[in-house]
């Protein structure tokens, strides 16, 4: 009986165990993460690849996303995972050699990895073995337009105002008076408008006529500038002048064409542009004819294959990648 008893004991402590062990592998998704590249000797050519359908799969459950521009993935698996177990982690590209990857019960280990999967392009999509010569594409240049906001000063406003008031007069209780109370005071205001797109800007008020050292000014109504501006005053002397004036400026988008120049590596081409660029367009030789292309929201080329992407946090660089199509080389 103490042995069964022994027996017993042990054989629930390894259920209780096993049963820990079956929750610490089940729990929850796991995320692949990595980039997809273009596997090459030198690697100044091994360019991202967008477009490559990633999968896991355990045969029960499985998971597909595409790497995006910049080759980068990132693929949630659902589904328990347990010691032992086999998830296959598969590349696809109509382009490209296809790439499967076995992962065994570390795949919790796996994800904390960066995954820098190579894949070899296709003997038909590298241009080899094709029965004619390729056409050939040379003197590539890229043109795009930057739009960018620019104030001209287009003149001044000026403008003379007076305020009415008789010195030494005491200051009746209700009506504006000195700073310190004792004589009456007379207040004033006039105001400005730019017009519609104009803004006024290093608005100057001043007493230029009269006691001025008997008058106040508030610039509240102009420090900041704008469209529309006013100033008020006050005087507890004799009848002060007063003057308003700015410089008026007016705002408009100005467009700029430019260009630069592709760097080419294989059969990639690659170029960066501010992400502000509008209307690109790429300017070639294709044997021989002068041509331009302008790649539009869709990157369409007739000889290559495009695709675009963001760098930075803040999206302040666009980067282009264009592949030369089979039957076409630089």
């Amino acid at each position: 009986m103490l042995v069964w008893a022994i027996i017993a004991v042990v054989a629930g402590a390894m259920a209780i165990t096993l049963a820990i062990r079956m929750h610490h592998w089940s729990a929850g998704t796991t995320r692949l993460k990595g980039a997809v590249i273009i596997r090459d000797d030198d690697t100044r050519k091994e360019l991202p690849i967008a477009d490559v359908a990633v999968t896991a799969s355990d045969g029960a459950t499985s998971a597909t996303t595409p790497s995006n521009a910049s080759g980068y993935f990132d693929l949630p698996f659902k589904g328990g995972i347990w010691p032992g177990q086999t998830v296959t982690l598969s590349f696809r590209h109509p382009d490209y050699e296809p790439l499967d990857i076995k992962l065994q019960s570390s795949l919790r280990l796996s994800a904390k990895q960066l995954w820098v999967i190579r894949m070899v392009p296709t003997h038909e999509h590298s241009g080899a073995g094709l029965s004619k010569p390729p056409v050939v594409v040379s003197n590539i240049r890229v043109r795009y337009t930057v739009n960018s906001q620019t104030e001209v000063n287009i003149g001044s406003a000026v403008k003379t105002f007076q305020v009415v008031n008789q010195a030494n007069v005491p200051c009746v209780r209700g009506s504006p008076c000195s700073p310190d109370g004792s004589w009456k005071a007379s207040a004033g205001s006039e105001s400005l408008d730019a017009g519609a797109g104009n803004e006024f800007r290093n608005v100057r008020a001043s007493c230029i006529a009269g006691p001025c050292p008997f008058t106040r000014i508030d610039t509240s109504g102009f420090v900041n500038g704008g469209r529309n501006i006013s100033v008020s005053v006050s005087d507890w002397s004799d009848t002060a002048t007063f003057l308003l004036e700015a410089e008026v400026l007016h705002t408009a988008i100005s467009s700029n064409v430019r260009e630069s120049y592709p760097v080419v590596f294989g059969r990639t081409l690659s170029f960066t542009l501010p992400a502000t660029e509008e209307g690109v367009s790429l300017e070639a030789d294709v044997d021989g004819t002068h041509m331009v292309f302008p790649l539009g929201p869709e990157l369409f080329l007739s000889w290559a294959t495009c695709a675009a992407s963001t760098n930075g946090e803040e999206e302040k660089t666009a980067v282009y990648r264009c592949e030369l199509k089979p039957g076409f080389r630089f």
